[in-house]
């Protein structure tokens, strides 16, 4: 065994794979997994956990795996994160845990992410659940969102012995874990529920098909439900678009409406009456994970793909891997491109997109070096499909349907960084509501210190807000 590099992780066969919606990654077995993690060097000052945005003890499991101790594994890891199976799937470890890792800088890094996806499938395949609190209090806590932060919040105030409530908008839940990324990179049935279901038998109760704003306000969740707090991850499902000419036409579809559409609504389905556009040449606009979920979704409903993004290769901002299997798949990029205009028919339909070249001149605020069209380099692409991955912003929704509750230029909630107050007394909020579109494990992370916030706001009680804040 080379020390210096990872185990490999087995994967279907792109020519395979790129037409079905079956898992990409096939995740190591127990052998192979031990044999990773016989690779770390079990740091006493771990860099890789100073990465992690939940503080998983990564040395601590990995050790467990070593010994083939799979459930002591689990446990260790139970202790950090509610979504381990999630989070080994689609967490981008390579610029967190990973990053950090020591066995990095002469080799390879560990497979911190594919071992933590091991512990949490070995677990759920035994039917080991995480045990409910004996400490019950008679504090009751909505939360409104059952996405990656609506849920992390959830468990973590269950296992403190709190009455939780989740209000979902959609008629599953899961948040963006089912409606924005696709089959291939995280199973639904089996991965998502089973985190969702670990959840629930913390004592955590769903409620779907309730807009919050709409159906019920926060307001009367405090005072006619009677809820001592309320934790909002309601997330950023707005989509962004360019402003261009065209964007009007049939054929052009946000990559939240598309990947919606196709995910929790299976419209990739023929049993299911929700059918998909059945697109023949698809331009996918973006460079970030969403661009590529949605153009590896388009290539195995059949159509051809273009990846059209306005910087280089080096500047995308998706994970490697993932612009690695879409390029495994044959997906075109279009890089050092940008939209100008939507071509439309008679009809109202997509019938091209017209472009321009770009070159890369000096930085901009991002850091990235900013991107200049070049003069009489416009060219038309035929396509017949236009999906606009450009990011999200969360809804005005709740914001405006809850009185002093403060929102920035963006429309972003206000809420402290290490225990998710916000302006409004007794009401917490984290994740993308709160940051804008980010990752999945960022908005676990708010959750938890969401959680922690409301427990220490609990336990202060009956103080009043300015209280509270001067008390810190």
């Amino acid at each position: 065994m080379d020390v210096l590099k990872k185990v490999p992780v087995r994967e279907q066969d792109p020519k395979v794979r790129a037409g079905n919606f079956e898992e990409v990654c096939l995740g190591y077995n127990i052998e192979e997994a031990k044999e990773e993690a016989k690779r770390c060097l079990k740091c006493k000052n771990a860099r890789c956990i100073t990465g992690c945005p939940v503080s998983i003890d990564i040395p601590g499991f990995i050790r467990e795996v070593e010994n083939g101790n799979i459930e002591e594994a689990s446990k260790v890891i139970e202790k950090y994160s509610a979504l381990p199976a999630v989070c080994g799937r689609v967490c981008p470890q390579e610029s967190q845990c990973e990053e950090r890792c020591i066995r990095g800088i002469k080799g390879e890094p560990v497979s911190i992410g594919k071992l933590e996806r091991f512990v949490a499938d070995w677990s759920r395949e035994h039917g080991i659940k995480p045990k409910p609190s004996s400490d019950k209090n008679k504090k009751k806590v909505a939360v409104i969102g059952s996405g990656p932060a609506g849920l992390t919040c959830a468990g973590d105030l269950a296992k403190m012995g709190y009455d939780v409530t989740i209000y979902e908008a959609l008629h599953e839940p899961g948040g963006v874990l089912v409606y924005g990324i696709p089959e291939f990179r995280l199973p639904k049935d089996t991965v998502v529920k089973g985190e969702i279901d670990n959840i629930k038998s913390l004592g955590v109760k769903i409620e779907t098909n309730v807009i919050i704003g709409k159906s019920i306000t926060i307001e009367e969740l405090l005072t006619d439900e009677g809820f001592d707090a309320v934790f909002i991850g309601s997330g950023a499902g707005l989509p962004k678009f360019m402003g261009i000419s065209g964007e009007n036409a049939n054929g052009v579809f946000s990559a939240n409406e598309y990947l919606t559409r196709s995910n929790l609504m299976k419209a990739s389905r023929n049993d299911y009456d929700t059918p998909m556009v059945a697109s023949k040449k698809v331009a996918v606009v973006g460079g970030g994970n969403v661009a590529m979920d949605a153009a590896r979704t388009a290539l195995r409903l059949g159509a051809q793909v273009h990846i059209v993004y306005r910087r280089s290769e080096e500047e995308l901002p998706a994970r490697v891997e993932e612009v690695h299997h879409a390029k495994e798949e044959g997906i075109i990029f279009n890089l050092l491109t940008n939209p100008k205009e939507i071509l439309v028919d008679d009809n109202g339909w997509v019938k091209g997109m017209k472009c321009v070249k770009m070159a890369l001149g000096e930085p901009d605020e991002s850091g990235r070096r900013r991107p200049v069209e070049i003069d009489g380099s416009e060219f038309e692409l035929e396509v017949d499909t236009v999906i606009m991955a450009l990011g999200t912003s969360p809804n005005p929704l709740i914001p405006s349907t809850t009185e002093g509750l403060e929102t920035n230029k963006w429309r972003c909630i206000v809420a402290d960084e290490e225990n998710g107050m916000t302006s409004k007394e007794g009401v917490f909020a984290g994740g993308d509501a709160v940051t804008g579109a980010a990752t999945v494990i960022l908005a676990m992370g708010a959750g938890k210190a969401a959680a922690k916030g409301i427990d220490e706001y609990m336990i202060r009680q009956p103080l009043g807000i300015d209280e509270y804040l001067n008390k810190k």
